[in-house]
């Protein structure tokens, strides 16, 4: 809720996490009108994305190998108003966007070498999306 992605270490010997860093996802201006809503990792491991409800924008952020360490890389429009939940595509090229206030989803692409995020053109109304998961056949 507080726009902010915290990265963690894990010691599998003792079940336990230990905290490395917490970044902020948001550019220089902040406001109280924004807040997170979810985060989640690439299926490389190399990039996070967090979407900021308010600021409707969705977070780029490149994990650092060796430390685990995160570096904001830049915020992508949502394609919408609040942005609440999101998915990366089992390929790991597209991520899709639920905006609950806008009642669509959009299709942004995924730089592999960056992890910047790029319109598509492509979306989809749905009525408040809030949550996006992709099934199985």
């Amino acid at each position: 809720m507080g726009c902010s992605v915290t990265a963690m270490s894990y010691d599998a010997e003792h079940g336990s996490f230990t905290e490395i860093q917490t970044a902020s996802a948001l550019p220089a201006e902040k406001s109280p009108k924004y807040s997170g809503a979810e985060v989640l990792v690439h299926p490389s491991g190399k990039f996070v994305y967090a979407s900021i409800r308010g600021l409707d924008v969705i977070s780029v952020f490149a994990v650092d190998p060796a430390t685990g360490r995160l570096t904001l890389k830049g915020n992508t429009s949502s394609g919408g108003k609040i942005p609440r939940g999101f998915r990366i595509d089992p390929t790991g090229h597209y991520l899709l966007a639920g905006n609950q206030s806008t009642h669509n989803v959009v299709v942004l692409k995924i730089d592999p070498s960056t992890g910047a995020l790029t319109p598509t053109g492509a979306s989809a109304e749905i009525g408040a999306p809030v949550c996006i998961r992709f099934l199985n056949p």
